[in-house]
């Protein structure tokens, strides 16, 4: 893992690797990855925007981003976003490459690794958007400190984004969609947007159904998809 200049450290669950890489993909790591790493120096507040020449009119976060699929598809719709998107995974790391090369997209920025440690460097108030898009439910009652919606992470992303800025969280877990409308509407920061029941059982307009979406469906589970507002 190339040496980013995070030093604050989290305990991780989950994989970082499977299967041995396919030789394109290998070289798309070897040598895209380190020109789209997402990198500060121990100790930095990182402005986000910096990332990025030119300086985009905004920032969007996708945290833990799968293959990378709705990632490129919201960078290629938006050029004038900067994009940073989040995965330990090294498979879907290399996806996203596979995405990004083809479409020959350049708003986007990767951290290869655990977001939090990228949160906790960010600068307050520099983020318009996140995404947390199917995380790792972690359904069992003694894993429930695992999830990622959670008290801390949720008073981090309140300093992280704007006023306005738009918190989106898609889940096909019943356990996990629980836990989202038992934790984010009642924070103090985020407002939910929901009207009526197509505001959570309808994909948003401008996403994209992922690979997750689709095997969910495939599998008879119903897929919700939840937007907040900081206050």
């Amino acid at each position: 893992m190339p040496e980013q200049g995070q030093r604050q450290a989290f305990q991780f669950y989950g994989r970082r690797k499977g299967r041995r890489l396919r030789q394109g993909r290998q070289w798309l790591v070897d040598t895209l990855l380190p020109q789209l790493l997402a990198c500060w120096q121990p100790g930095e507040t990182l402005d986000p925007a910096a990332l990025f020449t030119p300086r985009p009119q905004a920032v969007w976060l996708e945290i833990g981003f799968g293959g990378g699929e709705h990632l490129a598809a919201q960078a290629a719709t938006h050029p004038g976003v900067g994009f940073i998107g989040c995965e330990v995974f090294e498979t879907g790391i290399a996806s996203a490459l596979a995405h990004i090369a083809e479409t020959k997209i350049e708003n986007v920025r990767i951290h290869p690794d655990d977001a939090r440690t990228l949160l906790a460097a960010l600068q307050p108030q520099s983020l318009d958007r996140v995404f947390l898009l199917f995380p790792d439910p972690w359904p069992k009652r003694r894993h429930a400190q695992r999830r990622f919606v959670n008290s801390a992470n949720l008073d981090r992303l309140a300093e992280l984004m704007r006023p306005g800025a738009e918190l989106r969280v898609a889940s096909d877990d019943p356990t996990y969609q629980e836990w989202t409308l038992r934790h984010v509407p009642v924070h103090p920061a985020f407002q939910w947007l929901a009207e009526g029941p197509s505001d959570w059982l309808e994909r948003p307009e401008d996403a994209i159904e992922t690979r997750y979406e689709k095997k969910a469906r495939a599998a008879g589970r119903t897929p919700m998809f939840f937007r907040f507002k900081r206050r």
